[in-house]
C-alpha cells in the first residue's frame, strides 16, 4: 500500500520534547523524524515511558513539540484540526448521548441535518456491526462496544488521519481480535491515513503496512520496518512463517529496549 509516489500526509521534523518535573527536566523524546505517506497505516511499539503518545499527542495538537515542527498537509500543526481524528484508549463517549447521537456529533457540527444526518451515522455504525444498538446508552455497552461506537464516531468525522492511542488495550483478547480484523477492513474501504500505539507486537505487524520501533527514554526512532504482507490480512496470517519473522526481529529489538529502561 505504500508505494513511494504517494504524497506525505504528516512529516516529524527534527521534533524534541522536554517536560519539565519536581525532578528537573525530562527529555522524553529526541530527535524524531518521519515521513508517513497517504494511507499508510504506521503502528508504533516501544517500551512504555519511551514517547509514543506524547508523539501522537503532537500530531493531534494536543501538545506542542519543545523543538522541531510537525506538519499535516504541508501545514504546520497548530492546535487540533478537523482533518485528524483521535481514538484513545479510555472510550471518550458522550454519557448523555445515545449511540446514533454520539456518532453524528461531528457530521451535525459539519452541517448535516435531518434524514443525511442520520443516514450518515447509520452508515458508520453499519460498518462497526452496531446499528441495532443506535438507540441505547454509552453505559449500557460492553468495553469493545463502546470502542466501536469511538471509531464509528471518528470515522464519521471525515479525517484524513486517524491517530488511535492503544484504542485495544483495555480489552479481552477476544474482543482484540476481532476489533483487529474489523479495522483492517475499514481501513481498506476508507484508506485514512492511520498512526496506531501498541504494546502488541503481533497488533502491530496484523495492522500495519509499517511498524516504527522506539528506543527507551529519551525517545527516539530506532527502526522503520516494512512490513510486506499482503492484504486482507486475518489471524491466520499470524501463523505465516513471514509474519512469525518480522515479529522475532521487531520483538527482539523491542525487549533490548525494555532492558534498556531496567538498567
Amino acid at each position: 500500500m505504500a508505494g513511494n509516489n504517494r504524497r506525505t500526509v504528516i512529516k516529524i521534523d527534527n521534533v524534541n520534547k522536554k517536560y519539565q518535573t519536581r525532578k528537573g527536566e525530562v527529555l522524553a523524546l529526541s530527535n524524531v523524524n518521519m515521513e508517513i505517506k497517504e494511507n499508510e497505516f504506521i503502528c508504533v511499539v516501544g517500551p512504555s515511558g519511551c514517547g509514543k503518545s506524547t508523539l501522537l499527542n503532537m500530531i493531534a495538537g494536543l501538545l506542542e513539540p519543545t523543538e522541531g515542527h510537525i506538519y499535516v498537509n504541508d501545514k504546520e500543526v497548530e492546535g487540533t484540526g478537523p482533518e485528524r481524528g483521535v481514538v484513545f484508549q479510555q472510550y471518550a463517549l458522550f454519557p448523555w448521548l445515545t449511540v446514533l447521537k454520539n456518532v453524528e456529533y461531528a457530521p451535525k457540527l459539519q452541517g448535516l441535518r435531518g434524514k443525511a444526518l442520520e443516514e450518515e451515522a447509520m452508515k458508520y455504525l453499519k460498518m462497526v456491526e452496531l446499528e441495532q444498538f443506535a438507540s441505547s446508552y454509552p453505559k449500557e455497552l460492553s468495553g469493545g462496544m463502546k470502542q466501536r461506537v469511538a471509531i464509528a464516531r471518528a470515522y464519521a468525522a471525515k479525517p484524513q488521519v486517524l491517530l488511535m492511542d492503544e484504542p485495544f488495550g483495555a480489552l479481552d483478547a477476544q474482543t482484540r481480535t476481532q476489533l483487529q480484523s474489523e479495522l483492517i477492513e475499514t481501513w481498506e474501504k476508507e484508506q485514512k491515513t492511520c498512526f496506531f500505539i501498541t504494546h502488541d507486537v503481533e497488533e502491530a505487524i496484523i495492522l500495519a503496512t509499517k511498524v516504527v520501533i522506539m528506543s527507551a527514554r529519551p525517545g527516539r526512532i530506532k527502526e522503520i520496518v516494512d512490513v510486506d504482507i499482503p492484504y486482507p490480512r486475518t489471524q491466520e496470517t499470524k501463523m505465516s512463517p513471514r509474519f512469525l519473522e518480522i515479529k522475532n526481529h521487531i520483538w527482539s529489538e523491542v525487549y533490548k529496549e525494555y532492558l534498556e529502561v531496567r538498567k
